[in-house]
């Protein structure tokens, strides 16, 4: 049954599907690159607030005994 409707499928239509199924295609692979971007934001975001607090940490340590 799937052939025959292929078969009087014209080759422009054809070729719009094939260019619809590629536009999706792209547009999930951009979605994902999107994310991937996200989540390394995020992941160096929380990388340096972890660090940030460790680094005040041992800033206040130090200031602490320079007061003894």
């Amino acid at each position: 049954m799937l052939n025959q409707k292929t078969a009087t499928l014209s080759h422009v239509q054809i070729e719009v599907i094939d260019t619809l199924i590629g536009f999706e295609e792209e547009e999930k692979i951009r979605n994902k690159q999107q994310a991937s971007k996200r989540l390394l934001a995020a992941r160096r975001a929380i990388e340096a607030h972890r660090e940030e607090v460790r680094l005040s940490k041992e800033i206040d340590r130090e200031a602490w005994f320079d007061d003894i």
